[in-house]
């Protein structure tokens, strides 16, 4: 049987996912990189507040938003930390598409180009 929460509490975890996003003084950042993590191919900064919340899901605020590739490849995974460089989130699924965490312009990083996050939500399980 499939675990479900009701909603308030769907709001309550999430609205402590962005708590701990924007704990520290400085914004947190999204690490997007390979298959696995194996490489990070980029950092984005978050803006600060990082996102909104509305029934059990979170968008990212202030997108879209750029950074240059840091490495050349192709982009499948990221997480996201705190401004102190501490690990909040993982698993997160990246495409050129709907249907994907986060939505880029291109899969397709290559060292010191811009890579733009166009969108981004997380959608607390059921």
């Amino acid at each position: 049987m499939t675990v479900s929460y009701i909603a308030s509490l769907k709001t309550t975890r999430m609205v402590a996912v962005v708590n701990a996003i924007d704990a520290n003084a400085s914004p947190g950042f999204i690490e997007i990189g390979t298959a696995g993590m194996a490489a990070v191919l980029c950092a984005i900064p978050l803006a600060k507040p990082s996102f909104s919340e509305n029934g059990g899901v979170i968008t990212m605020l202030g997108t879209p938003v750029s950074a240059n590739g840091s490495a050349t490849d192709t982009a499948a995974a990221a997480r996201i930390k705190d401004g102190g460089g501490n690990m909040v989130v993982t698993g997160l699924t990246v495409g050129a598409s709907q249907g994907f965490d986060i939505v880029l312009t291109s899969t397709a990083i290559t060292s010191g180009q811009p890579v733009t996050l166009n969108s981004m939500t997380i959608t607390h399980s059921p």
